[in-house]
């Protein structure tokens, strides 16, 4: 029973790997929870510091803000680009990265030069497989981005902003809307677009004045975005490996069946054969 011995050990190999891709399945349905819990908690903060840079905006005020600076022309821009450090998660990088190569194509057809920094192994790697220029690149971010991540990596691209040698910084990130709804989304950071006011404006006891808080508040808001890609980043890397690991099982459990009914069938072939041996061989003696 050649054909029995095999599918047996394809059956006991499957099943093993049904084993792997569901425990994996768990691991990231719990790191997506507490991964969610920091996407929660850092849009309200980010609505907050919206909320009062559209009430103090003015048009007057932002002529003395280097971040508001709208550049006549956008002649370099700097591209962040986030990506995992690990794989089994579907096409959750290869759609960052795609999003990535559009956004560089696009701004060379508006004759911008850029620099590319990447976060993530999977974005790195992809650059120099290709031989893509990379200015910076970080693998050591992992799973809990913290906002001190967000500082190290927007306030080089602010300074070269402020001093003029770029006109533009872009964040590609993956927009967390649900477990199983993580587009690829690109945002300008740089320069700072002024929110849009919503509801009537608030009244504020302001100290010491509307130009001292506004130059605290528009770098704390570009960093906020910063870190709530990265957040949400990492979220929708979770739910990505959660729903690619779940299809797995699923998958290993189709399988399974299938090669199951076939192994019952081999066997049961083997048995009705030898039995008609047997009765063929009791025929024979008898005669």
């Amino acid at each position: 029973m050649a054909k029995g011995k095999e599918l047996k050990g394809r059956i006991k190999s499957v099943e093993g790997t049904r084993k792997i891709t569901s425990t994996m399945e768990m691991v990231a349905a719990s790191k997506l929870k507490r991964a969610l819990d920091r996407v929660v908690a850092a849009r309200p903060y980010a609505r907050a510091l919206a909320a009062v840079i559209a009430d103090l905006y003015t048009p007057q005020l932002a002529e003395h803000f280097p971040l508001l600076r709208q550049p006549a022309k956008t002649k370099r821009a700097a591209i962040l680009l986030l990506t995992s450090n690990r794989g089994l998660c579907g096409g959750f990088n290869a759609n960052l990265i795609r999003e990535a190569l559009v956004l560089l194509e696009q701004l060379k057809g508006e004759g911008v030069e850029t620099e590319v920094h990447i976060v993530g192994r999977k974005g790195t790697g992809f650059f120099r497989f290709t031989g893509r220029p990379v200015a910076s690149s970080r693998t050591d971010i992992g799973d809990k981005p913290t906002a001190a991540h967000a500082v190290e990596l927007v306030t080089p691209m602010m300074e070269q902003f402020i001093s003029g040698r770029i006109d533009a910084v872009y964040v590609v990130y993956a927009k967390f809307n649900s477990a199983i709804s993580t587009p690829a989304v690109t945002e300008k950071v740089l320069p700072v677009t002024p929110p849009v006011r919503t509801g009537a404006s608030r009244d504020y006891l302001l100290f010491p004045d509307a130009p001292a808080i506004l130059s605290e508040l528009l770098p704390a808001y570009v960093r906020n975005a910063i870190y709530r890609a990265l957040v949400e980043t990492v979220c929708g890397e979770h739910g990505a490996q959660r729903t690619a690991m779940k299809n797995a099982t699923d998958n290993a459990g189709d399988l399974l069946d299938v090669l199951r009914r076939t192994y019952n069938r081999a066997r049961q072939a083997q048995i009705t054969q030898e039995i008609a041996e047997i009765v063929g061989g009791a025929e024979a003696l008898s005669g």
